[in-house]
């Protein structure tokens, strides 16, 4: 198999109601292997139960958005954005890692935010492993890792688009 993605064979659409348990077998795997073992128990819990399907279920019925990747019919990446603003999730199963679905991703999510909403602010939480990467994608971290009241450890982050020509270079 080939290191990167042929543009033929990557599919990127917006998340169903009907995608959610998917969704939630491919986050939870992802989560499971490279955020939970840096996590405390309580953030643990949290992190689980908001990455059930029936919370991504939910999200998504609120209009939460959910970009999924997906090559040939399996599902290999997603990114998910509230308010068009913040980025919650940005998932891509660890077999299909470095390859730049994430990158992919993370153009779709932010230009869709900007067409939908002018967004020229994106934040995020990162977890320590992933923070390299949303480095290399713009964001800069915004203070030192945190814990949250949830008791998840989080490096608070964000990227300001200076002008459209951003949106190209990403």
């Amino acid at each position: 198999m080939s290191s990167r993605p042929s543009a033929l064979s990557l599919s990127l659409r917006i998340a169903r109601v009907a995608d959610a348990r998917a969704i939630s077998v491919l986050v939870r795997r992802v989560v499971r292997r490279w955020v939970l073992p840096d996590q405390p128990a309580k953030g643990v819990a949290f992190l689980l139960a908001g990455t059930g399907t029936k919370a991504i279920r939910q999200r998504i019925l609120i209009d939460q958005r959910f970009h999924l990747a997906y090559l040939g019919d399996v599902l290999v990446g997603v990114a998910a954005i509230r308010d068009d603003s913040h980025l919650f999730q940005l998932y891509v199963s660890t077999r299909y890692q470095r390859r730049g679905i994430a990158r992919l991703l993370w153009r779709r999510v932010m230009r869709d935010s900007v067409r939908r909403a002018g967004t020229r602010r994106f934040t995020l939480n990162s977890s320590a492993l992933a923070v390299p990467m949303y480095r290399q994608l713009g964001f800069v971290a915004m203070g030192p890792e945190q814990t949250s009241p949830d008791g998840i450890r989080s490096t608070p982050m964000q990227l300001i688009l200076a002008s459209d020509s951003h949106l190209g270079m990403l």
